[in-house]
């Protein structure tokens, strides 16, 4: 408990030190929201270096050795992550509506309509998925049972966020947004970009600075993810990502002075 309550410390010590250092910082709140996106597309398999990000998203010169792929990736995360701090800023509660387009967002020119036995959907649309879906041994709730769970989410986040007010409690309940987002798996594809902008999508709302999952922790991240679920204790997540949001700013605190 004792390393828990000192990590969290800490945590919050750097945000407050990343937030007095990023008044006024347009083009490094610009540079994060890139690395964000680096980050978040790499981890599902981009294979555009940090680089390449960057002047895809701020010069619009493409890569000329990589996926056409790739860089849609990119550029509808991107656009998906300028969403979502827009609605955060605006206080815009979550609404299936909200989610469903952050999904559709992510997948825009990636995703693709899906014919099944019961009907079709399209991802590209965001969708709810109509199908079974699995990673490994790892099978996610029944497609049924999915509309059910997501808005039995969409109303618990609702609900905390009137009631948190510690450091602590804002940064867990992004923290678990994302794990059990995730975890319900409701798209076809994209689940794992989506979760992590709703929790920026928290994170935003209380002010807080981003975070993201670095590229090069991606089984660190998986194995966080699995264990949780294995276990049924999300703490193990959040243990997880503790980790990452401190390096995220000290990384970027670093940067900056």
């Amino acid at each position: 408990m004792k390393s828990k309550e000192n990590i969290q410390t800490k945590v919050e010590l750097l945000a407050k030190e990343y937030k007095r250092l990023m008044v006024g910082q347009v083009d490094l709140k610009k540079y994060t929201n890139y690395s964000i996106s680096y980050h978040s597309t790499a981890i599902e398999g981009s294979t555009l270096s940090e680089n390449q990000v960057f002047d895809l998203l701020d010069c619009d010169i493409p890569a000329h050795n990589k996926s056409f792929y790739d860089h849609l990736m990119v550029l509808d995360h991107h656009h998906a992550l300028e969403y979502v701090k827009k609605q955060a800023k605006a206080k815009q509660l979550l609404t299936m509506n909200l989610v469903q387009t952050i999904g559709g967002m992510v997948m825009k020119n990636t995703g693709s309509e899906h014919t099944v036995a019961i009907g079709s959907f399209d991802s590209s649309k965001g969708d709810l998925r109509l199908f079974a879906v699995h990673a490994g041994s790892r099978y996610f709730p029944n497609y049924q049972k999915v509309p059910v769970l997501l808005q039995e989410l969409i109303n618990e986040t609702n609900e905390a966020l009137q009631n948190v007010t510690t450091f602590r409690e804002k940064c867990e309940l992004a923290f678990h947004l994302h794990f059990c987002f995730v975890s319900i798996h409701p798209f076809a594809d994209g689940n794992g970009r989506t979760s992590r902008l709703l929790m920026n999508y928290i994170l935003e709302y209380f002010k807080l600075p981003p975070s993201f999952v670095f590229k090069e922790n991606r089984t660190a991240y998986i194995n966080a993810l699995e264990n949780a679920r294995e276990n049924e204790d999300e703490t193990i997540f959040f243990k997880f990502m503790w980790k990452q949001y401190e390096k995220f700013l000290t990384h970027e605190i670093e940067t900056i002075e």
